[in-house]
């Protein structure tokens, strides 16, 4: 694949493959349900998992045009690039080896996986009744995805993750807990990440007015500068190194994915691995009309650069997944959130749109009537699992599929013709459903590795580079300095700071 990514991204998409698709864009579609009653299907079978796009609303004809442009900006070989450990991270001169932290040919040069399996083995065997995983952005987000979806079944210690630097997030999280029976995972790629060095030396203060002699003998630290690591305190057979080529939204499946294994055991983490190299391996060899991280990554780029339908809202049926659209907003806007191509140059329109979401049954109280009735047509898309986690009535599980199953039906069809206005509702609002058969480390290893490719491909269609994130810098500097008492970069934050003092000199 070579060093640079110029051949693969890097430029506005102006082939004509994207003036095809422009020209589709601008001309009327036929309304979804026109298409549904017509017999129009459109779903992907992988294993153990449906992909259902027929509500997109993509007809064969914008399809083929959107399957010529991938084609044109070569997006299955940017995906092969980034399978093979190329440099595809031109602003930081790095790969991107997510990837091969999953196969099981290259976890172990990769992965680190038998230092971590070790320290997970130790975790689960040392009598600790509970964990402390602290981190932020990918350093949290994923390991919580994880343990909220899993970790009910699992049988190590409980883990509570706290990320935000809001000391109520930590004080909550250790109020019912027994320092002497609780560890501490310290997890930043840095180790100088702000709000998580301030946690972890909080956290260990209170292990200490706990009676813990030695606090930071109970800390495992995760970290691409093991070196820093251990200039903080840490015990050298406590730290796990992971690649600096593996960008935080990317990295679950390295040892950032400790307290998972910790939790519900290595056989769950590996299949856990197992499930997201399997999609990995669709991803890399199904054509474009059976791919589907192609095929959603083209949805999003239908959707959101061509037709300017600016967000996607992503609803899980299921309270195991309440995590998934949080761990998707970072994973998505955090990667393709730019206004530079990935070689500098200014995008010429939207690029990843904006992700919100919740979970159903609740959503459909709080948010759906805007879906419905509203004046946007923004994609939704449905996540649900066929078979339930728990032990209840089946009454629960069949309402709540029902639910999810009708409310893509209700957005496509509508109900136009009522003769009341106010009862009125337009239909032709695209969505796509997901269905799972089951809720099993190696299904959801393959959802995530899905989501995950469908990411890096939307940025291979436009040019982006996905690896980065320079767009959190700014804010984190000027907060550091506010922080130190510098100058206030406005007036406005003057107006502010005189609130906060005179707040604070009230309630002295």
């Amino acid at each position: 694949m070579g060093g640079s990514t110029d051949s693969i991204a890097g430029t506005w998409p102006a082939g004509g493959a994207w003036r095809r698709l422009q020209a589709l864009a601008a001309a009327p579609r036929p309304p979804l349900a026109d298409q549904l009653r017509a017999g129009h299907a459109d779903r992907l079978h992988l294993p153990g998992i449906l992909v259902e796009l027929s509500r997109l609303g993509l007809d064969p004809e914008v399809v083929a045009a959107l399957g010529a442009l991938a084609a044109e900006r070569r997006v299955a070989g940017f995906l092969a690039a980034v399978a093979a450990g190329a440099m595809v991270n031109p602003s930081e001169c790095r790969a991107a080896t997510h990837m091969a932290l999953r196969d099981p040919a290259r976890r172990a040069l990769h992965g680190g996986h038998a230092a971590l399996r070790r320290e997970a083995g130790r975790l689960r065997a040392a009598g600790f009744r509970h964990l402390l995983h602290i981190g932020i952005g990918g350093s949290a987000l994923g390991p919580a995805l994880l343990l909220d979806a899993l970790g009910a079944t699992g049988d190590g210690p409980e883990v509570r993750v706290v990320s935000n630097i809001d000391g109520e997030a930590l004080a909550r999280a250790t109020r019912d807990l027994e320092p002497a029976t609780t560890a501490l995972i310290a997890v930043s790629k840095t180790f100088t990440t702000l709000e998580t060095r301030r946690n972890l030396e909080s956290a260990c203060r209170w292990l200490a007015e706990g009676g813990v002699t030695e606090p930071m003998a109970r800390v495992t630290a995760v970290t691409a500068a093991p070196g820093r690591a251990a200039e903080a305190g840490v015990p050298e057979g406590q730290i796990l190194a992971f690649p600096e080529t593996v960008g935080g939204r990317y990295s679950l499946w390295s040892a950032v994915g400790l307290p998972f294994a910790v939790r519900c055991g290595w056989a769950a983490f590996e299949a856990l691995l197992d499930g997201a190299h399997a999609m990995d391996r669709h991803v890399l060899a199904a054509p474009f009309p059976a791919n589907a991280a192609l095929r959603l990554a083209a949805a999003d780029c239908w959707f959101a650069t061509l037709l300017g339908r600016p967000t996607r809202a992503v609803f899980a049926y299921d309270v195991r997944l309440a995590l998934l659209p949080a761990w998707l907003q970072q994973l998505e806007m955090e990667s393709n959130g730019k206004a530079v191509t990935a070689a500098g140059q200014p995008v010429e329109g939207p690029t990843a749109p904006i992700l919100w979401g919740g979970t159903g049954t609740d959503a459909q109280h709080a948010v759906f009537q805007l879906l419905h009735q509203g004046t946007h047509a923004d994609p939704v898309e449905l996540v649900a699992v066929a078979t339930p986690g728990h032990g209840l009535d089946p009454a629960h599980h069949a309402q709540l599929l029902a639910n999810g199953l009708a409310q893509g039906a209700a957005l496509a069809l509508g109900r136009p013709d009522a003769p009341d206005p106010a009862r009125r509702f337009p239909g032709n609002r695209p969505s796509a459903t997901f269905l799972l058969d089951r809720l099993a480390p190696d299904r959801l290893g393959a959802l995530l590795a899905l989501l995950e490719a469908r990411t890096v491909a939307f940025a291979a269609f436009l040019g982006l580079n996905p690896f980065d994130q320079w767009g959190v810098e700014l804010g984190k500097e000027m907060a550091a300095a506010i922080a130190a008492g510098a100058a206030a970069p406005d007036a406005v934050t003057v107006a502010l700071q005189a609130f906060v003092a005179e707040a604070q000199a009230s309630a002295a």
